[in-house]
């Protein structure tokens, strides 16, 4: 076992974990957030798609020891309690989800997408989003979802949700069908 120190959401957590252990177990288990999914433990789908340090990465080929020191923002973390965030209401707004389980990945890979580019273009969200797979939508309106938060200025609100994630406190597990739908 090893000691490790991180910031998840904005709070300062330090856990005694394995030290084989995936960020996405950690924030599953450790944590008790729900958000960042199992899906394929190969980087091939997304669903586990988090932000460590702004950027976003498959959590499931991350270490958590890797991850010590950094800060983490899941799903969960990209708002305030009971609020949306302004990608989130978009994929909302554009029924960007069907079964909900890639969403969360997808909503993170949205947010470091804007983060980079807050004007995408749709072949640019499409490029962006390619390493996160959806079995039920067609993406039609995914891509929707992301262009609709550019063109309301989402790419300011994602640049501060780093920094509004360092404030923002960890939710509950059961507060995720809010927060991701």
């Amino acid at each position: 076992m090893m000691q490790v120190e991180l910031t998840v959401n904005g709070e300062k957590r330090s856990d005694e974990v394995e030290p084989r252990l995936l960020l996405v177990h950690y924030l599953r288990e450790v944590c008790g957030l729900r958000a960042a999914n199992v899906g394929c433990d190969t980087t091939s789908c997304g669903a586990c798609t988090v932000l460590l340090n702004g950027e976003s990465v498959k959590s499931c080929t991350v270490l958590t020891a890797q991850a010590a020191g950094q800060q983490v923002v899941t799903t969960e973390g990209l708002a305030a309690p009971g609020e949306l965030h302004p990608v989130q209401q978009a994929f909302r707004s554009e029924h960007g989800l069907q079964c909900g389980f890639c969403t969360p990945g997808m909503v993170m890979a949205a947010v470091s997408l804007l983060q980079e580019n807050p004007s995408p273009t749709e072949e640019q969200v499409r490029q962006g989003l390619e390493g996160n797979l959806c079995r039920c939508t067609g993406y039609h309106n995914i891509i929707r979802a992301v262009l609709a938060a550019a063109s309301t200025g989402a790419a300011s609100a994602v640049a501060a949700s780093t920094g509004a994630a360092t404030t923002a406190t960890a939710q509950p597990a059961n507060a995720q069908a809010e927060v991701t739908a």
